[in-house]
């Protein structure tokens, strides 16, 4: 039988999360999925790990190299065979009803092309991780709800800009129109950019609060690291410059100055994430990754501008229709920043 949902997980070298994260798929109370796991390369004995495992639902693509989480779920969906695309990190374990609740939630209306769970943090489980995602005037994102205590505010089904990738659907319809992950991305923002291409394709994205998954969170790259702050910041340059309406596009220099003035802020006196970035690394590292990131943006500028002008034949929704989209999933310079 043809399975519903197709699950991808992708590893790099850890195999005790990944046992645990499958250990809950096993656990699902809905029964017709499989789960393609894409091993990056792993050294760690992941690979031996899934083989030894017999269940007829899971099916290894094993990747020579580590090509990222964009280049790892393609290569997932590429061989996938569900009609609804699931994602779940390698990191992350599911609740019981996960699959269920997001199937139901899905196929409520066929307007809605991505749901999102309710992600909470593995190690406090009374604490919201991400219930869908915001996003700031220059094309960075930003978990809704990051940080607060999960105290009902986030218990209503109701619609997001677009899910995170570490626990999300998405229904192939949608993927076979817009595409799959940039792999120019490799991590981080690639779910941003994947949503804001369904969304401008007309396509909405559900939040359903009763699909619950507890997320580790950066297991693999880092909480706070140099790289994931280059790779934030690169990736958000091109979420602007790929699907940002020109006039918004215009003005995100001036947005991304104030934005960086106040993380400059936050590292000085410690506030937000700005200065749990300052407390892993040196404020030199941290600025030689932002001018990194800048340069890395201005070398693809011409790729992405390319991509700009493809995802513009598949758009439905007029530039005045996409801003004020945008404009009413917004996230704040203070929240972003110093999360006040």
């Amino acid at each position: 039988m043809k399975p519903e949902i197709s699950v991808i997980v992708v590893n790099l070298n850890r195999r005790e999360l990944l046992g645990r994260c499958l250990a809950s798929l096993w656990r699902q109370t809905f029964s017709n999925f499989e789960v393609v796991v894409v091993d990056n390369g792993s050294t760690d004995g992941s690979m031996e790990f899934l083989r030894a495992i017999s269940d007829p639902r899971l099916r290894i693509v094993s990747l020579p190299s580590n090509k990222g989480f964009a280049g790892g779920c393609n290569a997932g969906i590429t061989v996938a065979k569900g009609r609804y695309i699931a994602t779940l990190n390698n990191d992350a374990e599911a609740d019981q009803r996960w699959l269920e609740e997001l199937a139901v939630g899905i196929e409520s209306d066929e307007s809605v092309g991505m749901c999102a769970s309710k992600i909470l943090f593995s190690n406090d489980r009374k604490r919201i991780d991400k219930a869908g995602h915001l996003i700031y005037r220059d094309g960075l994102n930003h978990g809704r709800g990051s940080g607060q205590p999960d105290r009902g505010q986030f218990d209503q089904r109701e619609e997001v800009l677009f899910p995170d990738a570490a626990a999300a659907l998405y229904r192939r319809e949608m993927l076979e129109v817009i595409g799959l992950f940039d792999e120019y991305f490799f991590a981080y923002g690639d779910d941003a950019d994947l949503g804001l291409r369904g969304r401008l394709a007309g396509w909405k994205c559900l939040y359903i609060p009763t699909a619950v998954v507890y997320h580790v969170h950066s297991a693999t790259a880092g909480e706070f690291s140099p790289l994931k702050a280059f790779l934030i910041e690169r990736n958000r340059i091109f979420v602007a410059v790929k699907i940002f309406p020109f006039s918004l596009l215009l003005i995100s220099p001036f947005f991304t100055a104030v934005r960086l003035a106040y993380h400059a802020y936050g590292s000085i006196f410690m506030i937000g994430s700005s200065g749990q970035y300052a407390a892993e690394c040196s404020h030199t590292r941290l600025a030689l990754m932002m001018l990194k990131a800048y340069w890395s943006g201005l070398k693809l500028f011409p790729e992405m501008w390319r991509s700009r002008r493809k995802i513009r034949r598949f758009a439905r929704l007029t530039d005045r229709d996409f801003a004020a989209l945008l404009r009413r999933h917004r996230i704040s310079l203070r929240a972003l920043t110093l999360g006040t």
